[in-house]
């Protein structure tokens, strides 16, 4: 810091050599002791503490101003620079050692008592987000804030010596298919028109590669109208990244060294590369998810092979008829609660599950000491499935073994949920310190979407199908269809996701009709980009991280509101600055806007109380 009239030093500064100068501070009052008529502050600033005494005998004016500072109170004070007395050193402060003997105090802004105390953490997280200003002087708080700053500078660096050039483009946009809703604008010099706050830069940065940039990169500010949870909010950050006459280890390649520069700055830590590579298929089978957490087992086994002749019917019909039979080993979990088993019954059950409770094998011994198979299934198979069973999924005493029969989309989504709710449970990743980076690459095209009755794009309709499925594209089996898409995961979080494009006008034109686009609605949404195409685009791809995620996970906290300085709530409002707001009907008018939302009457709620009111007491005695 640069001393000026206000400060020499900042408050985690001082140290033994600098015992006999005189020094001036500045910032807020953290606390304050009375200990015999002698004043002690400890000074904060964004950087640390300093102890400050007010000695009578120093400055009777200043010792006596002293007793009436308050936590929080905004303060100068100019002093002497003492070694602390034996016994009293501070071995948690690099201040420690000394203290600041103050003969110069100057009250820069008093303050009032504050709604909560900051050297407390707070679970009403709306009086948190009211008083945003002060939960952000909190320790933790400014700790991720500055830790956020130090990844993104990190990330600007390292993409700036990898040759990319760092360019914004519009807020103010049409919308881009991205899979979510849009936040319109009313465009007031285009009446009955609208704008749309970008979901992605996705068609600008296409564009730039057609302009010849080859490198882009933006730290975007991106906006999704959906609904909310602890890692979501809608608007939120990403570091775009798009490059010409690139391949998908070329960017799988930069993206590593990326996150590794970024982990470097923000924890110190030196992560191994290169990551873990697999199959969108693999991750299915395995972790019946497409961002798997990989720090702990309990995976999902395809038992296929063990009951296709099962005495159990439902598991032999379910694979004669074309479906899966698979289980999961929740290793030493045989003592699950009746509470956690009903937990796991109604999130299979929200998943999809037709039945009202999951099958099972818990495996215990008895009273007599003898190893028990306790399920009402394990009576239906014969010996060599028993055998079989216990081999493949190596079960042991104390194991609770998981079991769903039926189509292979509702078993991955099924006991995928089960398996993440198992390791909650169970704190298999208390404490952990682990980065389990995973690149998950091939996925699907396309997907069928029942609710639309239509094909949808799994990531987005500019990313290009592999080379060798074309044919399969042509032939209308869009299901069999794989993209050059690749996804980034660390620890069960997806980081970010990106593809090779299309640069081809005809082939994106063709994928468009795939969608449910037609020729004129093309023309009309997509003209810009299909006319770009014609003219020399060169191929491209890139990926975009989710800068506001990976914060989160360098600085060890669950929610990506604790490291956003002024997010929004789960009801996607501001409480400190109360928005969004109602507007004068004199703005909406100069819009050509209406709203169609109608405030409920006092009268329209006076009919029901009445007939509340008329409603016979409920008896109280004989």
């Amino acid at each position: 810091m640069i001393p000026n009239d206000y400060r020499s030093l900042h408050c985690n500064a001082i140290r033994a050599e600098h015992i006999g100068q005189n020094v001036t501070l500045s910032g807020w009052v953290n606390s304050a002791r009375d200990h015999g008529g002698v004043i002690f502050v400890d000074l904060r600033d964004r950087e640390g503490l300093t102890q400050v005494v007010f000695r009578p005998e120093e400055n009777a004016d200043v010792a006596t101003a002293s007793h009436e500072l308050r936590d929080e109170d905004v303060i100068q004070v100019t002093g002497r620079v003492e070694k602390r007395l034996t016994g009293t050193e501070n071995t948690k402060l690099g201040t420690g050692e000394v203290e600041v003997v103050c003969t110069v105090l100057k009250v820069l802004n008093k303050s009032d008592v504050l709604p909560f105390h900051l050297d407390r953490e707070l679970s009403n997280e709306d009086m948190r987000m009211k008083y945003r200003y002060l939960d952000l002087r909190r320790e933790r708080m400014n700790k991720n804030i500055r830790q956020r700053h130090k990844i993104t500078t990190a990330a600007r660096n390292y993409l700036d010596g990898e040759g990319f050039i760092e360019v914004e483009t519009p807020i103010l946009s049409n919308p881009t298919p991205e899979g979510a809703r849009d936040f319109l604008v009313p465009a007031r010099l285009s009446p009955s028109k609208f704008f749309a706050l970008p979901q992605a830069p996705q068609q600008y940065k296409q564009l730039l590669m057609v302009a010849g940039l080859e490198r882009y990169f933006q730290i975007a500010r991106c906006f999704r109208d959906e609904d909310l949870r602890a890692d979501r909010q809608p608007e939120f950050t990403q570091i775009d990244i798009e490059a010409s006459f690139i391949q998908q280890n070329d960017i799988i390649n930069l993206v590593e060294g990326l996150l590794k520069s970024m982990f470097k700055a923000g924890q110190g830590v030196d992560i191994p590369l290169p990551f873990q590579r697999m199959t969108y298929q693999e991750a299915m089978d395995r972790y019946g998810v497409d961002k798997p957490d990989t720090r702990y087992g309990n995976e999902i086994v395809d038992m296929a092979d063990v009951f296709a002749a099962s005495g159990f019917k439902i598991f032999r019909t379910t694979l004669e008829n074309g479906g899966v039979v698979r289980a999961i080993n929740a290793k030493g979990f045989a003592g699950i609660t009746t509470g956690q088993m009903i937990r796991l019954n109604e999130l299979a059950i929200q998943a999809g599950m037709k039945v009202k409770q999951l099958a099972f094998i818990k495996v215990e011994r008895n009273a007599e000491g003898v190893l028990e198979y306790k399920s009402p299934l394990w009576k239906f198979f014969g010996e060599e499935e028993q055998k079989a069973l216990i081999a493949k999924l190596g079960v042991e005493e104390n194991d609770i073994v998981f079991f769903y029969a039926g189509s292979w989309d509702d078993a991955c989504n099924i006991l995928g949920k089960v398996r993440t709710e198992i390791a909650t449970m169970m704190d298999l990743t208390k404490d952990s310190t682990a980065l389990n980076f995973l690149w998950v690459v091939d996925f699907p095209l396309l997907a069928y979407s029942p609710e639309d009755q239509s094909w949808v794009a799994v990531h987005h309709p500019f990313t290009r199908p592999k080379a060798e499925d074309v044919p399969l594209l042509d032939a209308g089996e869009y299901g069999k269809v794989r993209a050059e898409a690749y996804d980034v995961v660390l620890n069960g979080y997806e980081l970010g996701g990106g593809s090779i494009r299309i640069h081809e006008s005809d082939l994106q034109a063709k994928m468009f009709g795939v969608l449910g686009v037609s020729p004129e609605e093309q023309q009309i949404k997509f003209r810009h980009i299909l006319e770009a195409f014609k003219f020399g685009a060169p191929p491209h791809g890139g990926l975009a991280l989710g800068l506001d995620r990976i914060a989160m996970l360098v600085a060890g906290e669950n929610s990506i509101r604790e490291v956003i300085a002024f997010p929004k709530n789960n009801k996607a409002c501001d409480l400190m600055t109360d928005s969004p707001t109602n507007v004068e009907f004199k703005q909406l008018r100069e819009l050509y806007v209406q709203s169609t939302w109608k405030e409920k009457k006092k009268e329209d709620a006076a009919p029901a109380a009445a007939s509340a009111a008329s409603v016979d007491p409920i008896p109280t005695g004989p």
